[in-house]
């Protein structure tokens, strides 16, 4: 399978993406379109991969069993009703890291407390009480995680589990902020680092010393360092590595200074 994400101008985006449907395999690709102020790349990034979002379970091939999905708009009427058409409880499962869940996630959805995707097996078998009552909705960002969790729980016996279509994004895209369930922002994985509702950029930046997002506020927080420190990782650090954190700051001002650019993604 391919997984990617394009950057640019609409004609050049555009012609990337019927290239890439002209490759056998990939004539039904379908986009999720939405729009950054700025170029949210600055290189390209091509990896090959064993597994997409590493879950350490070979067994789950959701490109040769497709999981069970519904779409936002089923998805918005069950969490309206609490319920399915069936009349079973329903339960969102977000499966993605706690940072992103901290950042935004749909109302009352479960957080297992990831720190990465290979944690969701052990944890998720953990919580039998809720998986023996509700109809679980598993979501994340695009989609991948959910899908290979859904087949997971699948392969464990769990019958009522269905993923969401397109993920989060898509969700946010079709569902309007007045209608919607979602409360927060969702983290991306690029210069925009967050999305609100119609895919609109969001307030959040990166502290570049852990990459974890912040909000401008945090930017006054008494342990906030533009490139060094946020409050987040201050005690994480030691003084050593602030004072390289220092010396990259001072070299990208430097370099700033004479009209380059030293590094990328760290302004």
């Amino acid at each position: 399978g391919i997984n990617l994400t394009l950057s640019g101008n609409t004609s050049s985006t555009e012609q990337m993406f019927e290239a890439c449907k002209a490759i056998p395999g990939l004539e039904n690709l379908r986009p999720k379109i939405s729009w950054s102020s700025d170029c949210a790349f600055q290189q390209l990034k091509v990896k090959i991969k064993p597994e997409i979002i590493k879950m350490d379970c070979p067994e789950i091939q959701p490109g040769k069993e497709k999981a069970p999905r519904i779409d936002s708009l089923t998805l918005q009427k069950w969490l309206k009703d609490g319920f399915d058409e069936n009349g079973i409880p329903i339960k969102v499962l977000d499966t993605r890291n706690s940072f992103e869940i901290a950042m935004g996630s749909f109302h009352q959805a479960v957080d297992l407390k990831l720190t990465k995707f290979s944690e969701f097996p052990k944890k998720v078998l953990s919580m039998k009480h809720i998986l023996q009552v509700y109809r679980i909705i598993n979501v994340c960002t695009g989609g991948i995680r959910c899908e290979k969790s859904t087949n997971y729980l699948l392969g464990k016996g769990v019958k009522e589990v269905h993923h969401l279509k397109g993920g989060i994004l898509k969700y946010l895209e079709e569902i309007p902020e007045e209608q919607s369930s979602w409360e927060g922002d969702c983290f991306v994985f690029d210069a925009r680092v967050s999305v609100r509702h119609e895919l609109s950029e969001g307030l959040h930046q990166l502290c570049y010393a852990c990459r974890h997002p912040i909000l401008p506020k945090d930017q006054n927080h008494s342990k906030y360092e533009h490139g060094v420190s946020c409050h987040q990782c201050f005690d994480k650090t030691s003084d050593y590595d602030k004072s390289r954190f220092r010396e990259r700051q001072k070299q990208i001002k430097l370099a700033r200074d004479r009209g380059e650019k030293h590094m990328v993604g760290y302004d």
